[in-house]
């Protein structure tokens, strides 16, 4: 009987070594993978954080991984973001009647942390939620729709930005910077390959993702030098002029001058919910000799 249990004893040591010197001879390098999902804005048009108008998404990434739980990303994504007033709530808003489309080309580095310790194909150790967090660039340059024509809004200058009336305010760039936040689970199917879901806000520096920040600039920012009013050479109103304030299509004109038009003080965001694979790059090194 003692001799059986020494035997057991003995076994259960063994496979306890050979398991401590797998998890010591195995290294994962990172992996790189591909994702798609929805994307949603937040802004001067959705005040109330309403999730109502996702739109597509879709990235790609690499990941260093530093340790089993710590890991370097760089990631590219494509967002389509875009919204209306006539989704809001708010009866202001809804008479405003301002609406926008864009598209978000995002490229961004962000630091990993895993909550548990993960080895790809290793039972007990093959899944992990994580928090990721981060800084990048995205490109935008919003868009609206007048009559059926596509219109980009920032060259129209639509708050007076280029105007002689308003000399301070200056054309937005088409660039900005974004600060990501996510939180994410993935799971190994095997040594090779990982299925995972993410949701992940941007925090960003600009207002300027719809358009929309501060005051009507009023009709005089709009005014064509060559005939000396709102109206093109051709008789044609300016699309400008129609794009700034659209109220006139719920009722009665409200975008007097310097009335507010929008929330400056609040940056506009972005989110990103994904669902992807990964394929896992490892290596093996041999044990430690004692």
């Amino acid at each position: 009987m003692f001799k059986k249990l020494l035997f057991i004893l003995c076994l259960l040591l063994t496979t306890a070594s050979l398991r401590a010197q797998l998890y010591e001879s195995f290294v994962q390098e990172g992996e790189f993978g591909v994702a798609v999902g929805t994307a949603h804005y937040f802004g001067d048009l959705n005040t109330r954080a309403a999730i109502n108008r996702p739109k597509f998404s879709a990235g790609a990434f690499f990941r260093k991984q530093i340790s089993n739980y710590i890991g370097v990303k760089v990631a590219a994504n494509y967002a389509r973001l875009g919204y209306s007033d006539v989704y809001s709530q708010n009866e202001t808003q809804k008479r405003r009647n301002l609406s926008f489309n864009t598209n978000i080309w995002e490229f961004a580095v962000s630091g990993d942390f895993n909550f548990f310790k993960f080895m790809p194909g290793v039972e007990g150790y093959n899944y992990t939620p994580y928090v990721s967090l981060g800084v990048g660039v995205f490109s935008y340059d919003p868009f609206a729709y007048l009559d059926g024509k596509k219109y980009f809004l920032r060259p129209l200058g639509t708050e007076g930005q280029g105007s002689a009336a308003y000399p301070n305010r200056k054309q937005y760039g088409t660039m900005a910077l974004c600060i990501p936040l996510s939180f994410g689970f993935k799971y190994s199917i095997n040594e090779n390959t990982n299925v995972f879901a993410e949701i992940g806000y941007r925090f960003t520096n600009t207002d300027y993702i719809d358009d929309v920040s501060t005051t009507y600039a009023g009709q005089e920012a709009f005014i064509i030098p060559s005939t000396g009013t709102v109206n093109l050479p051709d008789g044609s109103v300016n699309p400008a002029y129609l794009l700034q304030d659209r109220s006139y299509e719920t009722g009665s004109p409200i975008g007097v001058k310097d009335r507010q038009r929008g929330n400056s003080s609040q940056k506009d965001g972005y989110a990103i919910f994904q669902v992807g694979v990964s394929f896992n790059i490892t290596s093996y090194r041999c044990p430690k000799v004692k």
